[in-house]
């Protein structure tokens, strides 16, 4: 039986193994820099006439709900004074810094 020939469009590229971080330092070219310039002021004028919207389903109130987060409860909590200083010295949101920390225990735990 015949090898069956491959044809010239099924024929796999190359692959290119890139980093992230030549991707962000790539300089944009003159049209990327349009195109960007362009949907910038599209998103300014709040200009979304051209997304068309017609193939996603409206939501129900039932499906709209489910997105809702569970009330968070507030807790006074003692801490020693280095893990105090440790959770500020990166900045403000302390607390939701401490519920992601204990959360993500929490997790690990299951």
């Amino acid at each position: 039986m015949p090898t069956k020939k491959q044809s010239v469009s099924s024929r796999r590229a190359p692959l290119v193994s890139v980093s992230a971080e030549s991707i962000f330092s790539k300089k944009l070219t003159s049209g990327q820099k349009s195109a960007l310039a362009r949907v910038a002021r599209r998103q300014r004028a709040g200009d979304d006439s051209r997304i068309d919207f017609t193939d996603i389903p409206e939501l129900t109130d039932a499906q709209l709900k489910q997105f809702r987060r569970a009330p968070k409860v507030l807790v006074a909590a003692r801490i020693d004074r280095e893990v105090f200083d440790w959770l500020r010295k990166y900045g403000d949101g302390y607390s939701t810094r401490i519920n992601s920390i204990l959360k993500a225990v929490m997790e690990r735990g299951r």
